[in-house]
């Protein structure tokens, strides 16, 4: 009976005691950290999930981006703007640091455009490691978390700006010793802050094979990760099996030109009951190394209009627009059974 007593008593404490970026105690529904702050994860409403404010793609790594202001606000406000009257309330940036992360830019162009804009913390691995840091390469996984974390925690450069979600990479062929070592950098991130893993895996099995065991080995549940650029993927069963397993599908290429490949896609997760782990977006940019826009409005203007020719109907639009992005991102820790 006293055992029995003791073993109450510490479940109450556990519960009185959880972190709280588990969940919103009030309502369960999550929060999410935007460039203006905390919110909850209900008011993100129509969210693209992988676009790229601006970047520096191509150039040499430095965190501390050369962008022409003027020349960045006079192409990305107005465009911010029309994307917002299209009905997008939300936009996740995936420019990395070293990458092209300028987070007092995201704050001015949210506050501007009336657009809520999320960014992350983490290295962009792929490209050959050009974006990875020198240091990264010496420390070790935990070190490299701590940085991540304290952005979290404190916000990113005194700013008090804090990421949403981590963002990652892995280059083609098998799994890098760095690419392992920052995936691992980001499950230790997301154990201490709840923040979502998307990680830019493509086409590439073994990569994605890799972050799952790790997962498992670290006992964090796939529902924690997102597969990046998963359009790309040749042998669809490979995603649904991760699906079905909790991760996040992202389908991050839709083009005006390849709609009718989407509604394929999407349909082939439909008929395996799995529209509720898909995420759309353009991987888009709207100032791609300060040059020409590269669009995410086909979403808005071809992909929904086609999907509701096809029979969808509000509601799994919503599923795949609202729904999903609330329940991918909500920061929450999230441990395997």
């Amino acid at each position: 009976m006293i055992r029995h007593l003791k073993k109450i008593c510490f479940v109450g404490i556990l519960l009185l005691t959880w972190p709280s970026c588990q969940t919103d105690q009030k309502n369960d529904v999550g929060f999410i950290n935007t460039v203006n702050g905390r919110i909850s994860v209900e008011k993100l409403k129509f969210a693209l999930t992988h676009e790229h404010i601006m970047s520096n793609f191509g150039a040499e790594a430095n965190y501390l981006p050369q962008y022409q202001r003027d020349s960045l606000f006079d192409q990305v406000l107005p465009y911010l703007k029309s994307i917002k009257a299209l009905g997008v309330s939300t936009i996740f940036d995936c420019t990395t640091a070293y990458f092209g992360r300028d987070v007092n830019i995201l704050k001015a162009l949210a506050d501007a455009s009336g657009m809520q804009l999320i960014t992350n913390t983490g290295f962009y691995g792929a490209a050959n490691d050009r974006y990875v840091p020198e240091f990264a390469f010496k420390q070790n996984a935990a070190e490299i978390s701590k940085r991540w974390i304290a952005e979290f925690d404190n916000g990113i450069d005194q700013t008090g700006i804090k990421p949403g979600f981590i963002k990652l990479a892995f280059d083609n062929g098998a799994p890098s010793e760095i690419d392992i070592k920052l995936f691992v950098a980001g499950i230790l991130t997301h154990l201490s802050t709840g923040l979502t893993i998307a990680v830019h895996t493509g086409d590439n099995p073994l990569a994605a094979a890799k972050q799952l065991a790790l997962l498992e080995e670290h006992q964090v549940s796939p529902e924690a990760w997102i597969w990046v650029h998963a359009n790309k993927v040749k042998n669809e069963q490979l995603l649904i099996d991760a699906a079905k397993k909790g991760a996040w599908i992202s389908l991050d290429g839709v083009k005006e030109a390849n709609v009718a490949e989407y509604i394929r896609k999407i349909g082939y997760f439909k008929a395996q009951n799995l529209l509720h782990k898909v995420l759309l977006s353009h991987d888009g940019n709207s100032f791609p190394r300060g040059g020409k826009i590269r669009t995410y409005e086909a979403i808005s203007k071809n992909l929904i209009p086609a999907l509701k020719e096809q029979g969808y109907t509000d509601e799994e639009i919503d599923q795949l627009m609202v729904k999903n992005p609330q329940q991918a991102f909500a920061i929450k820790i999230r441990t395997s059974p």
